[in-house]
Order: C-alpha cells, then sequence, then structure tokens
C-alpha cells in the first residue's frame, strides 16, 4: 500500500533540530522523499505500524505533527504530478 507521511517539526522548540533530521531519516528509510517533509512509502501494514511507533519515538506531540494519508494498494491512478521535480516509480527497481 501508498502511504504518504508528512511532517511539520517544531525546530524552534529544544531539540526541535535533531528531532526534524531523525524524522526526515526514518522516512527515509521507509520511503521516497517527494517534497521537503513529505515522503511516500510503499509499505505494508506492519512496517505502517512500525513506522508510527518509532515516529512516536522521536517527536514530540505537543508541538510537532505528522500526517499519514492511506491511498491503498491502488494508488497509481490516485497521485498526479505536476511540475519539475522528477520522482522515481518507488516500486520499480534500482540499477547502479
Amino acid at each position: 500500500m501508498l502511504i504518504v507521511a508528512a511532517y511539520d517539526i517544531a525546530i524552534s522548540s529544544p531539540g526541535g533540530t535533531k528531532r526534524l533530521a531523525q524524522v526526515a531519516k526514518l522516512c527515509e528509510r521507509y520511503g521516497q522523499r517527494v517534497q521537503n517533509s513529505v515522503f511516500e512509502c510503499v509499505i505494508d501494514t506492519m512496517q505502517f505500524k512500525q513506522l508510527q511507533n518509532e515516529m512516536l519515538a522521536i517527536i514530540h506531540q505537543d508541538v510537532d505533527s505528522v500526517r499519514y494519508y492511506n491511498l491503498g494498494n491502488h494508488y497509481e491512478s490516485k497521485v498526479i504530478h505536476v511540475g519539475a521535480k522528477d520522482v522515481q516509480n518507488i516500486e520499480s527497481p534500482i540499477i547502479l
């Protein structure tokens, strides 16, 4: 399933810059950055729960926020991209 994770970390709060870096690194483990604070993650239900739990261990819920959008398994027609940033198909093989 495709999960879109979007976050807003209060960098002006104590430890905010560190939390921002930790959240970005966590999201990079699960998916692909498509905007500054937005990631697309093709993951299963167990991985989604794990992502949520790891995120809760990092953020401060009183000042930070994370939104998850579950686009399901048939998401290809639900995502429309317009603009310059080229985003790779996250399910295609990566050739190095």
